[in-house]
């Protein structure tokens, strides 16, 4: 029985996304919350709790989109064809995001408001367009004799646009609660009073997206309510609903790192929602990852590569994070 390299890398890819939708998720988080905070110091502890590790997140959506291009290539060149519109959107306002980070603590005080807009802005609309781009993805792409025959402007559904702003709640909790964790005093005590009725419009967005989803689209009822996938879907919505109680405790007794924790098992649980729901397809609604898939010569030489090189990322990660954990005061500067 040989190796299955499209499992193998299908599963890598997963990996990277979620990694970078939970590591770049908050930091684009708060720069939607910067709206709530008008006091510009308040703003300068904001940035300087991601100022030294933001740009090594973006390296798992790096990882990510060659992984596809190299394993998948059907997969890349339909999807991107499908959703240019949207993720060119999102690598604009990844740019202006990244660049307000280094630009904004150089301005003159007369000239920061102007980053703060660019941060603010390359957040928001970074996050929108990736969250229209995966509604769209779950409604399915057409395909015929493996080439995109739809559309530029397919993606544009109702169901797309609130999916972007369902991933603005979710992305603005994760900055909430990293904030709550990462910060001290009344910037603190402002992101707990936030928190609570973000975790209630996220509640709201997540019940939405689970009854329109099976009403909307058969294909991925049948998928949620068949064996043996019903078995594994059924305990998702319970674990949601026990892990927005515990959220919800929480902030209500001003706890310092478990909101976080707790919203990250919320972007867990609705990823692996969206993966059973897709699971095996790789261009949804019918072409899988083994239809997908590259030549094993090339899949296996770049996977020497990825498990070389996969640990260093990981390990790096891991260390930037701990060099840089704890409390940001006023007093510490941009790293």
């Amino acid at each position: 029985m040989g190796i299955d390299l499209p499992l193998i890398w299908a599963v890598i890819i997963i990996f990277g996304v979620m990694m970078y939708v939970v590591m770049d998720g908050f930091d684009l988080g708060i720069g939607m919350l910067f709206p709530f905070v008008k006091d510009q110091r308040d703003r300068d502890v904001m940035m300087n709790t991601v100022a030294p590790v933001w740009d090594g997140n973006e390296t798992w959506l790096i990882l990510g989109g060659a992984a596809l291009f190299g394993a998948f290539p059907l997969a890349y060149a339909v999807v991107l064809e499908a959703l240019y519109l949207p993720l060119i959107l999102m690598l604009i306002g990844l740019i202006f995001r990244g660049v307000a980070f280094e630009f904004r603590f150089k301005a003159k005080p007369a000239k920061r408001h102007l980053w703060d807009k660019a941060f603010i802005w390359g957040s928001l609309i970074a996050t929108f367009s990736q969250g229209v781009a995966l509604g769209a993805f779950i409604e399915g792409i057409k395909v015929v004799e493996r080439s995109y025959v739809g559309g530029a402007l397919d993606w544009l559904t109702p169901f797309s646009l609130f999916c972007g702003l369902g991933l603005v709640v979710a992305y603005t909790l994760l900055g909430c609660t990293w904030l709550v964790m990462k910060t001290e005093g009344p910037l603190q005590q402002r992101m707990h009073d936030v928190a609570k009725p973000l975790a209630l419009v996220l509640l709201v967005v997540i019940a939405v997206v689970s009854l329109w989803t099976p009403l909307a689209y058969p294909q991925i009822a049948a998928r949620w309510f068949s064996m043996p996938n019903l078995l594994w879907f059924l305990p998702v919505p319970i674990l949601v609903v026990v892990t927005f109680y515990g959220l919800l405790r929480a902030v209500a007794r001003n706890a310092h790192y478990t909101p976080f924790l707790l919203t990250l098992a919320l972007i867990f649980l609705g990823y692996s929602g969206l993966g059973i729901s897709l699971w095996p397809n790789i261009i949804p609604p019918s072409v899988s990852i083994w239809d997908a898939a590259a030549p094993p010569q090339s899949q296996g030489l770049m996977l020497v590569g990825t498990l070389f090189s996969l640990p260093i990322i990981l390990g790096y990660t891991f260390w930037s994070y701990y060099v840089f954990r704890g409390k940001v005061t006023h007093e510490d500067g941009y790293h």
